[in-house]
């Protein structure tokens, strides 16, 4: 199986997307062409573990491949995607790098070339969001040795929310920690922006003065509320461990919690935080898994995995209810992410008993997760629309640095 997945003869400049978690990394590399077209896609796994692997699909399969690859870290990690590019592509293939920054704190809100004053800023964010801004900097500091004339660009991930009505960005705590950062940030930004824009194509421009409601549901879970194009709420807030229950994220939580167990078990700050990142949500409550297809499976004979999909239902039907209230009506409700956008049966027990707000579904429609899930007539709009942050990366990064599509 070869390595190589450059065969094409364009000479279009190639931007390069990088999105990093936890214990892995996303990858996609795109044509700077009109309709940017993406060359591949991957990702390596299991980073820090025995056995992490190197995936990349490519156009056809001779441009695939899949192997096991040391790396211990993240920046050992970026080290093997960078010398398959350079052996692949050749060593001055790409013309720009562009990162998903999951949190920009209070000073960055916009997209924008990275710059070692930026490294630095969001060096001393990390306590915004220690789970994902350290492993971030490491990728764009790897990057930056191996290809240091590399441009490099930030997409921050709160960026759509910056705007939020100030009585959504308050927190109702003492005032004094709202100078320091303290606000309802809200995150999967990218992808809600991804969603407006395809929203504009499905529907017509003329859809965008509507109110909405988009549900980004996968191992991460949030929504938000958006009227006129423009955001007015979502469930997220100064974390992504804020909101609806998630994979193993809790979601919303009585706040005394922390005291209750600190005195009953003498659980620390950080154990507190380490169970409600990852040790909660459906894995919490189910005991078992913390994806939604085993919970399904198990549902039937299994009460634990039945109240674990019930309680994600619940509170995701619940914030619609909240957030049509906020908006005044709605016109749509869009479902994206790995569980919204595959899941007919979520999505059902979701908008069930959401009649009085003017939600339907078809059910044939549902069930083959199309486009539009609702009755052509119906008078809210459900659809089904699959994001593509890495999209969005790719267009943000050739408009931030002027790089011609023709």
């Amino acid at each position: 199986m070869t390595d190589s997945i450059c065969m094409t003869t364009s000479t279009a400049p190639r931007v390069i997307v990088i999105n990093g978690g936890s214990s892995s990394i996303k990858f996609a590399l795109f044509e700077a062409r009109a309709s940017l077209p993406r060359i591949m896609a991957g990702g390596i796994e299991r980073i820090g573990l025995p056995g992490a692997t190197f995936k990349v699909t490519g156009a056809a399969p001779a441009e695939s491949l899949l192997r096991t690859v040391n790396a211990p870290d993240h920046a050992a990690a970026v080290g093997v995607l960078m010398d398959w590019i350079e052996q692949s592509c050749g060593p001055h293939s790409l013309a720009a790098a562009g990162h998903r920054i999951v949190h920009g704190g209070p000073k960055y809100s916009q997209p924008q070339r990275i710059t070692d004053d930026m490294v630095q800023d969001l060096l001393r964010f990390s306590p915004f969001d220690p789970e994902h801004l350290p492993e971030e900097v490491l990728l764009i500091e790897a990057l930056q040795r191996r290809f240091p004339d590399l441009p490099q660009v930030a997409c921050f991930d709160t960026a759509f929310h910056h705007d939020l009505p100030r009585v959504a960005l308050l927190l109702p705590i003492p005032r004094h920690y709202e100078a320091q950062g303290v606000r309802r940030y809200g995150f999967h930004g990218l992808s809600y922006e991804y969603l407006m824009q395809e929203l504009a194509r499905l529907a017509g421009a003329d859809a965008a003065p509507g109110r909405m409601i988009l549900a980004h549901l996968g191992n991460g879970a949030s929504l938000a509320a958006v009227h006129d194009g423009k955001p007015v709420d979502t469930t997220m807030s100064f974390t992504p461990t804020s909101g609806v229950p998630m994979s193993t994220r809790a979601g919303d939580l009585d706040p005394a919690l922390v005291w209750y167990l600190a005195r009953t078990e003498n659980m620390t700050a950080k154990k507190f935080h380490e169970m409600v990142n990852f040790r909660s949500g459906l894995l919490g409550v189910s005991e078992t898994s913390s994806d939604l297809r085993d919970l399904l499976e198990r549902e039937s004979e299994d009460i634990r995995a039945a109240e674990a999909v019930a309680l994600f239902c619940y509170e995701i039907k619940k914030r619609i209810g909240a957030f049509a209230a906020a908006l005044g009506g709605l016109d749509a409700l869009v479902f994206s992410g790995g569980i919204g956008e595959n899941s007919p049966l979520v999505r059902r027990r979701i908008c069930s008993g959401l009649e009085f707000l003017g939600i339907e579904l078809e059910e044939k429609r549902n069930a083959e997760n199309a486009t539009l899930i609702s009755p052509a007539a119906g008078q809210v709009a459900v659809r089904v629309i699959q994001t593509n942050e890495e999209q969005i990366i790719g267009q943000t990064v050739c408009q931030v640095l002027g790089i011609n599509r023709s």
